[in-house]
């Protein structure tokens, strides 16, 4: 399997992509296909031992920054390493795209290279996050749509189902709607709307409403909501945890009988810093496109590069672009 990933893309590139792309060639059995100026990634590269003999360069003359407007330097800028890596895969060289570049270029890019798979209408990103006892749930949309409609919210649902069945192995997942209330009767004419679609879906098995209270508690596997509302929950999510272990750590160096205690505790400690780290799950597939488009979090690290690899060799696998296709029928 060849996937091609973006070493100019992100906060630490090229340095830590392609020593993510790297790791990913050696421990994942996969072939990585670095999209970018040469003269930067052979660098890197060249710093490195023990370099696969399965990671190859692709050039690309241009880079997208992360301030610039998304879909406006993707149709300007042909030659940025997002455009070249997508075609890598329209054109079939590679099995799966992966950047931590402009999450908004590397959406519109995937639309407007790999085109949206037919009877969807909207494609969401797919973010997995993580749930009380070690569990994992999966949230979309986290981003990709800011306003949506009845029908839009039916698709996640079904490319949610596929992802989680094919990707990440659960069987017959738990699918809930986001809402302020869990009767159906509650929430925006949206969500009223779109509760009325979902109950009577065949194959799907939707449990109804739950509150943002209720996606920590692992309630339900798959959990459909619009992009504002995903991407605000996710984000925030992700700014308490990282607060609260803060809080932790001075507090537990502020004394001497804590710093003792916490030294006891560190490996407890690490092991739940590990369960809430977005590093360690990779990145946010795009569904709904002909092909496997992964979007990395802009702070990516070469481990949170490796595991975005990883999510993508995943998909492949699993065929959940495939799986999407055969949901809409």
């Amino acid at each position: 399997m060849r996937i091609a990933l973006d070493a100019m893309g992100g906060d630490h590139a090229p340095v830590e992509v392609v020593r993510g792309g790297v790791a990913a060639a050696r421990r994942l059995g996969v072939e990585v296909a670095l999209t970018g100026r040469p003269d930067a990634i052979q660098g890197v590269l060249a710093a490195l031992t023990d370099v696969p003999a399965g990671v190859s360069v692709v050039p690309a003359d241009d880079v997208i920054a992360m301030d610039e407007h998304g879909a406006e330097a993707v149709r300007r800028r042909k030659g940025a390493s997002i455009n070249v890596g997508l075609r890598e895969v329209k054109e079939g060289r590679a099995a799966a795209f992966v950047s931590a570049g402009n999450t908004g270029a590397m959406m519109a890019a995937s639309v407007l290279v790999l085109g949206r798979i037919r009877g969807i209408e909207r494609p969401a990103l797919a973010a997995v996050f993580p749930a009380l006892g070690g569990r994992r749930v999966l949230i979309l949309d986290a981003g990709a749509n800011a306003e949506a409609k009845p029908q839009y919210l039916v698709q996640f649902a079904r490319m949610g189902q596929a992802y989680a069945q094919r990707a990440l192995g659960w069987r017959n997942p738990r699918v809930a709607l986001l809402s302020i209330g869990e009767e159906a009767s509650k929430g925006s004419s949206l969500i009223q709307e779109t509760h009325s679609a979902l109950k009577d879906l065949p194959g799907l098995n939707f449990t109804g409403n739950i509150e943002g209270k209720d996606i920590p508690s692992g309630m339900a596997d798959v959990i459909v909501t619009d992009g504002f509302t995903g991407n605000v929950a996710i984000k925030m999510a992700e700014g308490v945890a990282e607060s609260i272990l803060e809080e932790l750590r001075v507090a537990l160096t502020s004394k001497l009988q804590f710093k003792l205690a916490a030294a006891v505790l560190r490996p407890a400690f690490r092991t739940v810093r590990a369960r809430v780290d977005y590093r360690e799950y990779g990145g946010a597939p795009l569904l709904g496109v002909e092909g496997v488009s992964i979007v990395a979090h802009g702070r990516s690290d070469a481990h949170a590069i490796f595991n975005a690899v990883r999510a993508a060799r995943d998909a492949v696998a699993g065929d959940v672009v495939g799986a999407i296709r055969h949901s809409g029928r």
